[in-house]
């Protein structure tokens, strides 16, 4: 029998405490409230914004005459954004650095300030940008506009700065499941992004049932996420799990490209051309040419058409390269959206590009592609592995599991955010507490 020792039992005693299961129950009740009115707004708003821009695109593709009007919208993106004072506004890593700030009153959410005007603002602007033709996604205006909701609540139920920190966290997952349709992938993302290595838990109950909340709300309105068929999927052997693991190494590297291509073309930019207003219309100009020099619309927009023709294995062996080029082209310059659709699609057609090289199942290679690559520029594993799960479904799981995990040791310490930070290193068991590589 276990000796009950006097270094032990007061442990015990708390263990069966009423007070602590008092405390359990207050705080399971109060943030499943918070939780599902945060998911239940941010789902009524990522389905709004959804139905926009589902709206807009196919406006778009149906009046090829709108990509002349870039210039003009991207003029309005710069002067709405200068007139309410959020000219020099960080986008999503302002988000991200409102949730990393520590729970104390030092370092709390009041020190990293989100405006109110965050989530209107990058709605219209991201429409903006993709009813002209601009290559952006929208999960960067989902973050923004679920942290910018949290924000919002928080204020208006006078939270503290530590629980509107959660709240942040679940105004993104609500927004991001109502958008893409991934409930569990959203929760994990909004946790595992903000800092590598070290998931703040407390947030986990919240930001699950927030993501849910966001993703039923969104089948109220219709909206059913995104959702791949895999080809059959061949039973894993030597061959092709070296190939899957080739495909990772690569798509790891790939990461480290796309990273230094987004950031690098924003710096450009802004060497260039320092007023903001010409900024935008040197961009405007450059996408006319490449969408001309192309002879397709393909790379305009989200490019879903890319995704379809990946799957099937009939992307052209540079499509990746262009739509990788037409992104960095378009929010380098000051167009507003998000990285990760434009992720999606440049890695679907690189691994199409790999299994028209290798023999391997296009669509199981374009499906490790999207993966391993969002893996490799978000560095969050755990939520990727959750996401393909999601679209492709489970029977490619060990396949997904394999592509990411290479994919995110070989894409080092790049992201897409410049302000995540890696709280344990990559490649040994000790803390490092260093931001993203950026240039």
């Amino acid at each position: 029998m276990e000796e009950v020792t006097e270094h032990n039992e007061p442990a015990r005693r708390r263990f069966i405490s009423p007070y602590r299961a008092i405390d359990t129950g207050l705080y399971f009740f109060k943030w499943i409230f918070l939780a599902v009115l945060t998911g239940g707004l941010g789902g009524a708003a990522g389905s709004l914004f959804a139905l926009v821009l589902n709206g807009v695109t196919d406006l778009r593709q149906a009046n090829d005459w709108l990509l002349w009007l870039l210039p003009v919208a991207g003029l309005g993106i710069v002067w709405s954004y200068r007139v309410l004072g959020q000219g020099n506004h960080q986008g999503t890593n302002l988000i991200l650095e409102a949730a990393l700030s520590q729970e104390d009153s030092a370092a709390g959410v009041s020190s990293v300030n989100i405006p109110v005007i965050t989530g209107p603002l990058i709605f219209l602007a991201t429409c903006l940008t993709h009813l002209t033709g601009g290559s952006a996604g929208r999960e960067g205006a989902a973050l923004q506009l679920g942290g910018s909701l949290g924000t919002v609540i928080g204020q208006i139920l006078r939270l503290n700065s530590k629980d509107r920190i959660i709240l942040v966290l679940c105004g993104m997952s609500a927004v991001f499941s109502a958008l893409f349709g991934t409930p569990l992938a959203a929760a994990v993302f909004s946790l595992e992004v903000v800092s590598v290595g070290s998931m703040p838990y407390f947030a986990l109950l919240p930001c699950l049932f927030s993501s849910c909340a966001g993703w039923v709300v969104a089948g109220r309105f219709g909206l059913t996420g995104l959702f791949f068929s895999l080809d059959a999927v061949p039973a894993l052997s030597l061959s092709s799990g070296v190939g899957i693991l080739g495909l990772g190494v690569l798509c790891g590297l790939l990461s480290i490209l796309f990273c230094l291509t987004i950031h690098t073309a924003e710096q450009l930019y802004r060497k260039w051309f320092p007023n903001p207003y010409w900024r935008i219309l040197v961009a405007s100009a450059l996408l006319l040419l490449l969408t001309w020099l192309s002879g397709t619309r393909d790379y305009n927009g989200a490019s879903g058409i890319l995704l379809t023709q990946s799957m099937a294995g009939q992307a052209v062996p540079w499509a990746f390269a262009l739509k990788l080029l037409f992104t960095a082209v378009t929010l380098g310059g000051g167009f507003k959206g998000g990285e990760i659709i434009p992720t999606l699609c440049v890695g679907a057609a690189f691994g199409c590009l790999f299994a028209n090289l290798t023999g391997l199942s296009p669509s199981l290679c374009a499906a490790c592609g999207m993966m391993a690559l969002f893996a490799g520029v978000t560095n969050c594993p755990l939520a990727t592995l959750l996401l393909s799960v999601e679209l492709f479904g489970s029977n490619g799981m060990l396949y997904f599991a394999l592509v990411i995990a290479v994919s995110f040791v070989f894409s080092g310490y790049f992201s897409l955010y410049s302000s995540q930070r890696f709280s344990f290193s990559k490649y040994k068991a000790v803390s490092v507490n260093r931001p993203a590589n950026h240039f």
